[in-house]
């Protein structure tokens, strides 16, 4: 039986790339790379034959798990669904820990993402929020206090 060997990254199909860029690289994401997929080897991995999409690959300060950006050119994009394809605006929940909490609510509250609900703590441990980012994608952010 194979064993995953790391965990490489998380994707996100969105409709604005810019846009959604912008937004994970105020969190302090570093774009890797951005360019267009599209071929047999992609057609055949996603199941949608000719495809077009662009990527933009980010991952955090000092490396680790990354974050991976896609919008299609073609085909259209489509609203999520319970069979949602890569196509389809999807993935709801991101988490991140931050230095500053607050910090970065300020800072994202300045560009107009706002909380879901409110500033929760846990013990003497945790505070963490959910903004909702571009899209509609909500972000989990936390920071270590204990």
């Amino acid at each position: 039986m194979s064993q995953v060997k790391r965990f490489d990254h998380v994707g996100i199909t969105v409709a604005d790339l810019d846009k959604a860029t912008a937004f994970f690289v105020g969190l302090g994401f570093v774009v890797e790379g951005r360019m267009f997929m599209e071929g047999e080897f992609v057609d055949t991995v996603i199941g949608i034959p000719d495809s077009r999409s662009e990527i933009v690959m980010l991952r955090p300060p000092g490396g680790g798990t990354g974050l991976e950006l896609s919008s299609f050119v073609w085909p259209d994009h489509e609203p999520g669904s319970p069979t949602a394809m890569s196509t389809e605006l999807g993935l709801r929940n991101v988490a991140f820990e931050v230095d500053d909490l607050q910090t970065a609510l300020d800072r994202l509250a300045a560009d107009g993402y706002g909380l879901v609900g409110g500033v929760g703590q846990y013990e003497d441990q945790w505070r963490m929020a959910y903004v909702r980012g571009p899209e509609g994608i909500i972000v989990s952010l936390s920071q270590r206090i204990g």
